[in-house]
């Protein structure tokens, strides 16, 4: 079995509710951005005829128009995303990516911050 990655970074903005008195919740609110890093891992095993899992260049078209969903947006206005949460990105590009290549099993989503969300689906 193996398991094929491509990164791809994105430049977004959103804001955040948070509860009242969590740590950073007023900044949090305010617009603001990052730099995002993302991670798609697809998960199978070589193709008799091509040697491959899966085309690295239908990955990368996959990968380019999730891109174009994401960078330089404002995230609270992306709609199926819901909160613009590390949790939520992974799970939106993640049902984006399987619906073209369902071999998809995980993505994962950082910031400069180093905070990290992995997403890995039980059925993946």
């Amino acid at each position: 079995m193996f398991e094929l990655s491509q990164t791809f970074t994105f430049d977004a903005a959103h804001t955040l509710k948070r509860q009242v008195g969590a740590e950073e919740a007023a900044g949090s609110r305010r617009i603001h951005g990052h730099t995002y890093t993302a991670e798609v891992t697809v998960r199978g095993e070589r193709q008799p005829e091509s040697g491959m899992v899966v085309d690295l260049a239908h990955l990368r078209a996959v990968i380019a128009a999730v891109r174009e969903q994401l960078d330089h947006h404002f995230l609270d206005e992306v709609s199926g995303l819901g909160a613009p949460t590390l949790e939520n990105l992974c799970v939106f590009i993640y049902a984006q990516v399987h619906l073209q290549l369902p071999q998809v099993s995980a993505v994962s989503v950082s910031r400069a911050a180093g905070d990290r969300c992995v997403y890995r689906p039980a059925a993946a």
